[in-house]
């Protein structure tokens, strides 16, 4: 580990921030030039493309792609946040796994409250099973908020009674809206960038009208994870929302669900995002990589 790489980005993400609420403008083009300062791979490939009822953004891997898709959810607390903000980790999975990845572009609040980001995702996921991708060579990966997203949206297509994707990749997901982890406070002088009032905020327009104690909104807690794909948590110790991925974890391995819980000490939230500038978090994209090589099954059309 370098104490210089993460000493850096702490400071970097301990920058003052302007007193007060900030607009959903301000917080979404402040997450703009954060993530604009991230490292993307070079060489892959992208382009606009529409998944379900939604833009996505297709990104591919140099050269020829291997058969297997990943369908990515960015970060953003539900309110900000785009594809692009997500591709130094979209791109890095595609370049590291060879795999072609759709990153989705699904409805923000406050314009957009919950449940509309499950109900684009799961359109999202009904659309490749729709163009004959086979639901083993499918996984869904996403980061904070998005990470999230990969398990609820999961417990949606199971309710659907769509098949299960192959795996799940979820980088220091949020699984909580009760908000009732006890690394809400035990890390909150750890974590650099979250406040107990900064996370209700965006919560509660991602939220609206609805009790946070349903599957949905709170999958960490209230959520039967039965029939669940093999999943892999990634989160840091330097984290509020450490807590949302223990607990799941502990919740789905109770559910029969194969799970890697890989906890990085000294990180903070979404720290794989820091690829090129961050020993730990291209060795964490690498294990995410082998990961989904491993569990990530497709077969040519006619065996």
């Amino acid at each position: 580990m370098s104490r210089e790489q993460r000493a850096r980005i702490d400071a970097l993400l301990r920058q003052p921030a302007p007193a007060g609420p900030r607009s959903v403008a301000e917080l979404r083009a402040g997450f703009d030039k954060l993530m604009a300062g991230m490292v993307v791979p070079a060489g892959i490939r992208t382009h606009t493309v529409t998944l379900g009822d939604r833009p996505a953004v297709l990104v591919e891997p140099p050269g020829t792609a291997r058969a297997g898709t990943i369908l990515y959810f960015h970060g953003g607390g539900f309110v900000y946040g785009s594809p692009d903000t997500a591709m130094s980790l979209t791109g890095n999975l595609v370049s590291r796994t060879g795999f072609r990845a759709f990153s989705l572009d699904y409805r923000l609040a406050p314009e957009h409250p919950f449940p509309a980001a499950i109900d684009d995702a799961l359109s999202a996921y009904r659309a490749l099973l729709d163009s004959g991708e086979q639901p083993s060579a499918i996984a869904f990966a996403g980061d904070s908020a998005g990470g999230g997203l990969t398990v609820t949206t999961c417990l949606a297509a199971r309710d659907a009674g769509l098949p299960m994707p192959a795996a799940i990749v979820a980088f220091s997901p949020g699984l909580d809206m009760t908000r009732t982890g006890a690394s809400m406070d035990s890390k909150a002088e750890s974590d650099p960038l979250f406040t107990r009032e900064g996370l209700e905020y965006t919560g509660a327009m991602y939220r609206a009208a609805h009790d946070p104690r349903q599957p949905l909104l709170s999958p960490a807690v209230h959520a039967d994870l039965t029939g669940f794909p093999p999943l892999l948590l990634q989160v840091g110790t330097n984290e509020m929302l450490l807590d949302d991925s223990t607990r799941l974890a502990t919740r789905a391995t109770a559910a029969g669900a194969d799970v890697i819980l890989d906890i990085t000490a000294d990180v903070p939230h979404v720290f794989q995002a820091f690829a090129g500038v961050l020993d730990e978090a291209d060795e964490a994209l690498d294990r995410a990589a082998l990961f989904l090589g491993q569990r990530i099954r497709s077969r040519d059309i006619g065996d």
